[in-house]
């Protein structure tokens, strides 16, 4: 038995055709001993990938594909990169991951991280492209979450769109319950809760020109 009811199907049918563009891959990473949602997220990802013929799924394992695993900064599971795939068959890396399995409230934010792959566009406001366009230092942004928050999937959506804006920017969902010595490293009592370069912290999901601010802020920050 699936995890996606009939009626979704149809829906995420319809969505991929419509909104998809150039082909995705979910790299999904996953290990055999002590990884409770695995095998799920697997069969997750290989349902959407079912749905549209501009979705693959290539699956790896953190342990025995370490090298690969460290490419896409991987140092656990479950954990997924999405990639877009050029017309040459390479794969771009906008810097958007998921730690854990991204399901609850969650799933909505996977399915829009999957189109900004595909489109390789923000969507953000020119305005607020205009000022991250110039930050060229490091920027990981981690969002910890829960699947049964509503407010975290924007969070983390917005995390990933400025992502995909510049190229030293990198969005990291982190399910706090999976993760949980992340979570208590950075101190997690509420989500989301957004730690950037471990120097600028906040709880909520703010609107983008606030988010912007606090990356300018990191940047500014950061040596």
């Amino acid at each position: 038995m699936g995890f996606l009811r009939e009626q979704d199907k149809q829906y995420l049918r319809q969505k991929f055709e419509a909104e998809l563009e150039k082909p995705v891959v979910l790299l999904f990473f996953k290990k055999s001993l002590g990884c409770d949602y695995c095998e799920d997220e697997e069969k997750l990802l290989k349902e959407l990938a079912e749905l549209s013929d501009k979705i693959e799924v290539v699956v790896k394992n953190v342990v025995t594909d370490k090298a690969e695993a460290e490419k896409y900064r991987i140092h656990d599971a479950p954990a997924l990169a999405i990639l877009q795939k050029e017309d040459d068959g390479t794969w771009k890396d906008f810097g958007m991951r998921y730690f854990g399995i991204p399901a609850g409230y969650e799933f909505s934010a996977l399915i829009e991280s999957i189109v900004l792959a595909s489109t390789g566009r923000s969507g953000l406001p020119p305005d607020i492209e205009e000022q991250i366009k110039d930050i060229d230092k490091e920027i990981l942004i981690y969002v910890f979450v829960t699947p049964t928050c509503p407010y975290c999937p924007r969070a983390v959506l917005t995390a990933h769109r400025f992502a995909v804006a510049n190229p030293n920017i990198y969005g990291y969902m982190i399910e706090a319950m999976e993760y949980p010595d992340w979570a208590n490293k950075y101190h997690v009592h509420a989500v989301p809760k957004i730690v950037i370069n471990d120097i600028v912290e906040f709880e909520g999901a703010y609107p983008e020109p606030f988010f912007a601010e606090k990356i300018k802020e990191a940047a500014a920050l950061t040596k």
